[in-house]
């Protein structure tokens, strides 16, 4: 199945009726500048979908985009370094602990980001934590597989794989379009007929 439609709806920083609505919700988290806003554009195959930027800490609020006219993406701002203040940063943590931990709201999977070239670091262990806390659905991306020396793949895999290894793991990149096709049927496989 593919992604026929996709459409930015609103930018949520609290609890907000869309979120209430019913339609099934697909989280996009991850570090600072991992590419969250990358993957949603290349899964859509809009450009411009989610915008994206070098700059570490531009998403502020949880974007909410409607794909298929059928479901939620909710891309989440990234955490840890982030050009802003710590004032700032605190507030990005507490909104997204907030739509994981405190909110109502259930997310049917969590499409979890890593750099591939850096791999897990230990916020991304902080994290990962927190969410299988919260018994979340969780599908690793590991983003950036374009950036990897070839001589050096194979080692950066496996130490994604001996840290992550439980979870369905999708090698990732947007600019080379690999793992798409398989990151879509993932998200999408329950929606097939």
């Amino acid at each position: 199945m593919n992604i026929t439609s996709a459409k930015f709806i609103k930018g949520v920083v609290g609890e907000d009726q869309i979120l209430n609505d019913g339609t099934p919700q697909i989280a996009f988290i991850g570090r600072s500048n991992v590419g969250k806003s990358s993957v949603i554009n290349s899964l859509t195959k809009q450009k411009n979908l989610a915008i994206s930027s070098n700059t570490p800490g531009r998403t502020r609020e949880i974007n909410v985009f409607l794909i298929n006219k059928s479901i939620y993406f909710v891309d989440l701002p990234g955490y840890g370094y982030a050009k802003i203040s710590k004032e700032g940063r605190n507030q990005l943590r507490e909104l997204i602990h907030w739509y994981f931990v405190t909110s109502t709201y259930h997310q049917e999977k969590i499409i979890f980001i890593i750099d591939a070239e850096v791999g897990p670091t230990k916020i991304d262990a902080e994290m990962l934590r927190i969410l299988e806390e919260q018994h979340k659905n969780i599908v690793i991306v590991a983003n950036k597989v374009d950036k990897i020396k070839p001589s050096q793949y194979t080692q950066k895999m496996q130490i994604i794989h001996d840290f992550l290894g439980h979870y369905t793991i999708v090698p990732y990149s947007s600019k080379k379009g690999i793992g798409i096709t398989e990151l879509r049927d993932i998200i999408l496989e329950k929606r097939k007929k």
